[in-house]
């Protein structure tokens, strides 16, 4: 390890994070907090190139402030640079950078800037600890920072109660989940007597060779640990039945939305688990669990997508089935370290290709007024770049060859492909069988998606005016589809953040331009850039034929079903599309949930109060009877017999101690 590596890995962490102080103090000063962000954003990726030069070949453990005495648990609290952490640092401070480059322009309006763009720092920050920590505890303060960030970012514009109402369900969403990952990870630090991940991977895989060690392989306690850690990681990754809060979510600014989504806090717990790999590669039990919640969540979320009347939520819910793809491919025990590299090279495409999405959508929305398909219709064609870069973007998310989502997302498949003929053959099947069928979907609500972009619609009146009263009727209250104006848009001062101040759209930036064009060129030759993630390119035959197959007819059968113009949701009848806004209704179940939680602490204080506190109660209602009694009894004037009385009692004990002696 050398002193370059050392400065560049801790710098690496800690410049975001002063980045987002100096953003706070400067606050008052929106261009200075402004290129405060922008300038610690590209000093990260400035550094997190240097140190993937640094670190080819090797693997370099780096300290920080030094080991904290707590007993005999070990907390070390190290960092590390190897080639996994140096390629997704790469991308996670492009993501930043590309988010901080656009909030400038896209919040030009907003007297709120500063703020945000500090928060978008510390949740960089944030991210960078968990891509970097090689301990425990590190890796639950970046987890936790990110939550309290994520928070903050989506409750944004707080005048807005829709926008509040989005930040505390995912706050307490991904708390509540939150609860099971920290008692994981006391479990699998207490097991090893370190914080240090390496230390308890070797303790709990058994990787030691001593007989103490090979005792834990397979154990039940391991097994809960994991399965207790994947709560938490499914509450971040918006896994069943932890998704709902993630679509709402994009009642925050649409660059936050980028961040969250491509390459900060729904990823995190892909590489949190493809760090920890060999301990669940050693569990059946959780990987299976795993493999089951991936598998549902990747069709269940494709499918409210085709129907979405907004498009950031439709890329909100193909985030949920992207996460569930990425995490599918860590169910499975291949090569050393081959399930892990699979999975983090569709983190690594879907960061490139989804924040290209996000940014490009907040372009079209502040060109049409709005992110509902009513507004953007037909709002893409002759615009450029823009048109360019959503179609790459789209074809990407699809899967088609040869952009960078296409082999990611093969890698994936040749994963369950690998593992049909092994030990996790009937779990192989069906993850496979739910891939196949999330491409065929995947493929089918982008090819809504981009005709509804770039087509007018011809005839069909009667529809379209049922499409546009929909459509107004969300955008007059600023929240059709839970946000008809561009995500963030400051409804309660009645300024769009999309116009100036005359009503016109403003021309976007060459800076913004160039950062959505840039992830655009990064989509397309991204195949190039997964060779040192993914350690080469993994494609199936069979597999890429029959996903192409399923590409191909999806793409046919929404295009027989846009014919005339029509929308092809609406096809699907007007209950199917409002249910699918309403993510079919989830939201009541986690509403009936807090409601039976509140109706269950109000008894339990009831039982507390009436029954519990009843004994001690009455015990001293008595006492102070009594005393009071007694008090009484003490203060009245003795009379005479009973005086006599005492006397006597008195005079017969003096009288018997005498006659004993």
């Amino acid at each position: 390890m050398t002193v370059l590596t050392t400065t560049t890995v801790q710098l690496l962490v800690l410049l975001p994070a002063l980045g987002a102080l100096a953003g706070l103090l400067l606050r008052r000063r929106r261009a200075f907090s402004g290129l405060v962000a922008v300038a610690a954003a590209a000093l990260a990726f400035v550094l997190s190139v240097f140190q993937y030069a640094e670190t080819a070949g090797r693997s370099d453990v780096v300290p920080t402030f030094g080991p904290l005495p707590v007993g005999e648990l070990q907390i070390p609290l190290n960092l590390l640079a190897d080639r996994t952490s140096a390629v997704i640092a790469v991308v996670v401070a492009i993501v930043g950078l590309a988010v901080q480059v656009f909030s400038v322009w896209y919040l030009r309006d907003d007297s709120r800037y500063a703020v945000f763009a500090s928060t978008v720092s510390l949740f960089l920050a944030a991210m960078l600890l968990v891509v970097q920590s090689n301990d425990l505890v590190l890796t639950l303060v970046g987890w936790e920072v990110m939550g309290w960030c994520s928070y903050l970012l989506i409750g944004h514009v707080s005048a807005r109660e829709s926008a509040r109402r989005a930040a505390y369900k995912a706050f307490l969403v991904t708390r509540a989940a939150d609860i099971g990952f920290v008692v994981g990870l006391v479990i699998l630090a207490v097991g090893a007597g370190s914080t240090d991940i390496g230390t308890v991977i070797a303790h709990w895989a058994g990787q030691q060779g001593s007989a103490a060690a090979a005792l834990v392989t397979g154990s039940p306690v391991l097994t809960a640990a994991l399965i207790l850690l994947l709560a938490g990681v499914a509450g971040k990754s918006g896994l069943i039945p932890f998704h709902d809060w993630l679509p709402d979510a994009m009642e925050g600014p649409t660059p936050a939305s980028a961040l969250i989504h491509a390459a900060t806090m729904v990823a995190a717990g892909t590489y949190v688990v493809a760090r920890l790999h060999p301990m669940f590669a050693i569990s059946d039990t959780a990987r299976i669990v795993l493999g089951v919640l991936a598998a549902l969540t990747m069709v269940w979320a494709a499918l409210l997508a085709f129907a979405q009347s907004d498009i950031k939520r439709m890329l909100a819910y193909s985030t949920l089935s992207q996460i569930a793809v990425m995490i599918s491919a860590l169910a499975f025990v291949l090569g050393p370290d081959e399930a892990p590299d699979l999975a983090l090279g569709h983190l690594f495409s879907h960061a490139l290709f989804k924040s290209l999405l996000f940014l490009a959508v907040g372009w079209l929305s502040v060109l049409a007024g709005g992110t509902a398909f009513v507004a953007l219709r037909g709002r893409a064609r002759g615009r450029g770049a823009l048109y360019w870069s959503l179609a790459v973007g789209l074809a990407s998310l699809a899967g088609l060859p040869p952009l960078v989502g296409f082999f990611s997302k093969e890698g994936v498949l040749f994963a369950a492909e690998e593992s049909l003929g092994g030990h996790d053959a009937g779990l192989a099947w069906f993850v496979l069988l739910a891939l196949v069928v999330t491409s065929g979907l995947t493929a089918a609500y982008c090819t809504r998606a981009w005709l509804l972009l770039t087509t007018e619609r011809e005839g069909g009146l009667v529809e379209l005016e049922a499409e546009r009263a929909h459509g107004e009727a969300g955008e007059g209250q600023d929240e059709s589809s839970e946000e008809a104006a561009p995500a963030g848009d400051e409804a309660a001062t009645g300024a769009h953040w999309a116009h100036g101040g005359a009503g016109e759209a403003r021309p976007v930036t060459m800076a913004a331009a160039l950062t959505v064009s840039a992830l655009a060129v990064l989509t397309v030759v991204g195949g190039l850039l997964l060779i040192p993630v993914s350690n080469g390119i993994h494609l199936g035959l069979v597999m890429t034929v029959i996903s192409l197959l399923v590409i191909g007819l999806a793409f046919l059968g929404v295009r027989a079903m846009a014919a005339a113009g029509h929308d092809p949701a609406r096809r699907l009848g007007p209950a199917v599309a409002d249910l699918s806004d309403r993510g079919f209704g989830f939201d009541a179940v986690y509403v009936a949930a807090g409601r039976a939680v509140i109706a269950v602490a109000r008894l339990v204080v009831r039982l507390d109060r009436d029954v519990v506190d009843a004994y001690p109660r009455g015990a001293a209602s008595l006492t102070g009877i009594a005393g009071r009694v007694g008090e009484k009894a003490h203060r009245a004037a003795p009379s005479t017999g009973l005086l006599a009385v005492v006397v006597g009692v008195v005079l017969i004990a003096v009288a018997g101690v005498t006659v004993w002696h």
